[in-house]
């Protein structure tokens, strides 16, 4: 007769195969070659996972990408060409924006659109490694901290599209090397990467191209930022980060393509 040891264990493995048989069922669908205008609606599996609609550099969909995988919750994605996108898209994001979360699984099918209302549905949704604070404040405050990192984006645009300098990402850096050292911790999560961690990112592994299009003006460096420095050389190894994340010379590729496009 098996003991309950041996039981536990038999019905691990068990569990395993089928997480394993549901990962191995996700569906991706133009990752490189993004669906655009004219292009039909794919047709994915009918299992109720939740479909992601998604480009694969846009920082703001990167960030339901992390959340997801970070709960490890089986998906199907569908990349969209932002510049001409697929006439469809907006049955499933009224706003055509991505990220567009596709709850087919729920009785009415809603979608949910906005990266941060996806983030924290997910994270509520699916207990497991939850990544928002639990201390309401705490959590509150993190909230605040995203919002205030919101700027960056405008002035990675700026530096792509307008050639400016780097002194209003700069600006915001400033802020988040201050909070890392205040709160002395490895990660803004703590001992490892939680929401606020996730959530800013994006925009890190985009570094690159602020470097590519400033060349000698570039001027994040170790001497200024040493604590975001050392946070980004930690992350970046990162498991979850690693599972939805693209290289240097990629995101250099895409945001030459979007200069010239603009």
């Amino acid at each position: 007769m098996a003991t309950l040891k041996e039981l536990f264990a038999k019905y691990k493995y068990i569990f395993s195969l089928r997480s394993n048989k549901k990962k191995k069922q996700s569906v991706e669908m133009g990752a490189e070659n993004p669906l655009t205008k004219g292009s039909t609606h794919p047709a994915l599996p009918d299992d109720g996972a939740p479909r992601l609609y998604s480009n694969r550099y846009c920082p703001y969909a990167q960030r339901a990408h992390l959340m997801l995988n970070a709960k490890k919750v089986p998906h199907h994605v569908v990349y969209i060409d932002l510049v001409n996108k697929p006439e469809w898209l907006v049955d499933v994001s009224p706003l055509l924006k991505v990220p567009a979360l596709h709850l087919v699984g729920k009785k009415s099918k809603p979608s949910l659109i906005e990266s941060l209302i996806i983030v924290e549905y997910l994270d509520e949704k699916y207990p497991q490694n939850p990544l928002l604070p639990k201390d309401p404040l705490q959590r509150a405050q993190d909230k605040i901290l995203v919002e205030r990192f919101n700027a960056a984006d405008g002035a990675l645009m700026k530096i792509v599209l307008q050639g400016e300098d780097d002194l209003d990402l700069l600006r915001v850096f400033d802020i988040f090397e201050e909070e890392l050292a205040k709160r002395g911790t490895p990660y803004f999560g703590g001992k490892k990467p939680g929401f606020l961690d996730y959530m800013i990112w994006p925009w890190f592994e985009r570094l690159p191209v602020v470097k590519y299009f400033l060349k000698e003006r570039y001027r994040f460096h170790k001497e200024r930022y040493a604590e975001l420095t050392a946070w980004v050389d930690l992350i970046v190894k990162d498991e979850v980060v690693q599972s939805h994340y693209a290289t240097p010379e990629a995101h250099v590729s895409y945001f030459k393509k979007v200069a010239d496009i603009l």
